[in-house]
């Protein structure tokens, strides 16, 4: 059985493309509030397994089946707290991509537009009460400018509610003194998002999800329309892993064959390795086949 399902309780963001790619016989998407458009590209894409339903008790149905749900192989796409839960707890049984915490994005700009940047940090924060938003700048002016612009938009976004919240408990603007303390940082901290105003910077990262280069770049391309996929690793996750990709849906099988005269040179190696671990059948049935 070769089953993949992709799943969010949330937008519906996860698509099936990468199981498409690596060649997944049978797909599935779950989302329990399904917009038309959602359900056309689904229908454009050939997806012949649509599941309206959502939260911890879909990832129940995927992992174990029910009636109308094929039990599947793999899980994958982002949800809430309780699919996160979920997902971490059949995790074995199933195959998952990770456990996907709050989102979160890092910007480092030395120099910028304010405007551009503060919508980038709202963006983010809308998401979630429990999302997270970080400029990190060597420009006091900057961040100054920023945390008054952040203010006025606020004040008329439809979302504030819930961004507002985010920003206040989770969001931070950070004066560095470096570019590369504010590298460091992010690094460290491996960011699920990190847009960097300085393209130069860009050979020093060594941890990000998806990096979005330049201030033409926003995140919201990313949730959308420019290409990579956008289920990725939250939570320093990323120190680990990128991106969802093809790759998550091929399983590697290594096929050996040894030649009896290929067998007789690594006959020395197997057997002394073997009696080093104490496992004295398996040098003799190396030996075995040298000595008859």
């Amino acid at each position: 059985m070769q089953i993949s399902s992709g799943f969010s309780d949330r937008s519906c963001e996860q698509d099936p493309i990468p199981a498409q790619v690596a060649g997944v016989k049978t797909i599935c998407v779950a989302c329990p509030h399904p917009s038309p458009e959602i359900l056309g590209i689904a229908a454009w894409l050939g997806v012949t397994h649509f599941f309206q339903m959502g939260g911890a008790q879909a990832i129940a149905a995927l992992a174990y089946g029910t009636e109308t749900v094929p039990r599947v192989d793999r899980i994958v796409g982002p949800g809430n707290i309780y699919v996160a839960a979920a997902k971490k707890l059949i995790a074995g049984e199933t195959g998952i991509d990770f456990v996907a915490g709050p989102t979160e994005i890092v910007i480092i700009a030395p120099s910028g537009n304010a405007k551009w940047i503060a919508a980038d940090m709202l963006a983010q924060a809308e998401h979630d009460v429990d999302a997270s938003a970080i400029l990190l700048t060597t420009s006091r002016d900057l961040a100054q400018t920023v945390a008054v612009e952040i203010d006025r938009q606020l004040a008329i976004l439809p979302t504030a509610a819930v961004a507002r919240v985010s920003i206040e408990n989770n969001g931070a603007i950070v004066i560095v003194d470096s570019l590369h303390r504010a590298v460091e940082f992010s690094n460290a901290l491996a960011p699920e998002h990190l847009a960097l105003h300085d393209e130069r910077l860009l050979g020093s990262i060594q941890n990000a999800g998806s990096v979005f280069l330049g201030p033409s770049s926003p995140e919201a391309a990313g949730d959308y329309a420019s290409g990579p996929n956008h289920v990725l690793p939250t939570s320093g996750q990323a120190r680990l892993r990128g991106g969802l990709s093809a790759a998550d849906f091929v399983k590697v099988i290594s096929v050996q064959e040894l030649r009896p005269e290929a067998l007789a040179r690594l006959t020395s190696a197997i057997t002394t390795l073997a009696r080093a671990e104490g496992l004295e059948a398996h040098a003799r049935s190396v030996e075995v086949r040298q000595y008859e």
